[in-house]
């Protein structure tokens, strides 16, 4: 009979005993909990490509009018915390060798002279290269300050018409409006994983897997019952950070909060049917979470939270189609910040839907090929 081989009173004694695992395991607490919460807050400001709090030497061997004019607004600008003068480009040179700048701004004598003569001034910049990232974003902030100067030089009249930039669905450039809901999608990624990663490797460990092979409980059951808990967790997790980015860094939602509810949870059950089959494959609990970051890591490396897909490598690009996170960040940040349209939604849910149900076809075979 059809209640023989499942009950539903069974599965919910198996949810409640893998609920009460991972609460009662001081281990798993820890594992699950505390890491998810403190890099939340923490990576929300130290996560970030903005270039602050950085050095900046300069040789100046002008000392006139427009020099000094550029040295002040060096002075005044907040990314830098100090400006460094030196009298000799070779210091420039140990600066940057040293590492104790980012960059390093050689002033010629005849700067001044040549404004003043109608002619363009030029500065030489030197950048440490080892810092490529930084290295650039600095180059382009101190052309804005040199383009600020500039204006200064040019007669209004004959001053070229400025552009005015207007940044859609973020104006003012703030960077944690980027990183949060990023973050979210990679931290409910680790959690869920690690839950579901852990279920039958803790069983196996502790000795207890052998009692759950002979006990009346159907493999459909021990799959659904290792599964709903890292289902449940992993989902309110995911819903806890997405209200922390609205109510406490007071990052604007205006998507659907229902279909950012249902691709969070087709997202947890794809990555619930992946730690599955690892936690299947795995021994002990340490091979489980080695196994879980062995897998998620490349995926956040290969899912555009960084670096976009489609700078990546062809066969890249096609792989990190396959990876739910890639599909999910596209939902959560465009949610967040952009009220992204249903159908934008649902061409990203539908490959989100075709990967929970491929990797929890898998995560059974996989399990049933263990309990065999």
């Amino acid at each position: 009979m059809l209640t023989s081989a499942f009950s539903f009173t069974r599965l919910r004694a198996q949810f409640i005993k893998e609920v009460l695992s991972v609460l009662r395991d001081p281990r798993s607490r820890m594992v699950v909990f505390v890491p998810p919460i403190l890099q939340l807050l923490v990576s929300a400001f130290a996560a970030t490509l903005e270039v602050r709090n950085v050095d900046i030497a300069v040789y100046d061997q002008d000392a006139g009018r427009w020099s000094h004019e550029l040295v002040q607004r060096l002075d005044s600008a907040s990314f830098i915390t100090h400006v460094r003068h030196v009298d000799s480009q070779q210091q420039l040179h140990e600066l940057i060798d040293r590492g104790e700048v980012i960059a390093a701004l050689a002033i010629p004598v005849d700067f001044s002279r040549s404004i003043a003569a109608g002619e363009s001034g030029r500065v030489q910049v030197l950048v440490d290269g080892r810092r490529s990232n930084s290295g650039q974003i600095t180059v382009a902030y101190l052309s804005t300050i040199a383009a600020d100067v500039g204006a200064e030089v040019v007669p209004d009249a004959q001053a070229p018409t400025p552009v005015v930039v207007r940044h859609w669905f973020n104006p003012n450039l703030v960077y944690r409006w980027f990183i949060v809901p990023g973050l979210t999608g990679i931290l409910a990624l680790f959690s869920a994983l690690l839950i579901t990663s852990l279920s039958i490797a803790r069983e196996r460990e502790l000795g207890t897997f052998d009692q759950l092979l002979v006990s009346p409980t159907s493999t459909p059951e021990i799959i659904i019952s290792k599964s709903l808990p890292a289902l449940a967790i992993g989902t309110a997790l995911g819903l806890f950070m997405i209200s922390a980015g609205v109510f406490l860094f007071g990052i604007p939602f205006t998507g659907s909060f229902a279909l950012l509810l249902a691709s969070l949870v087709l997202f947890i059950l794809s990555v619930v049917g992946i730690g599955l089959m690892i936690s299947a494959v795995s021994m002990t609990q340490q091979q489980a979470i080695l196994g879980a970051f062995a897998v998620g890591v490349p995926a956040v490396l290969m899912s555009g939270f960084a670096t976009p897909v489609e700078n990546m490598p062809v066969v890249l690009q096609w792989l990190a189609q396959a990876i739910p996170l890639t599909h999910f960040l596209i939902i959560v940040e465009g949610s967040f910040l952009k009220a992204m349209p249903p159908g934008d939604i649902l061409a990203n849910l539908w490959p989100l839907a075709v990967i929970a149900l491929a990797t929890l076809t898998m995560a059974t075979v996989f399990v049933r090929g263990r309990l065999q």
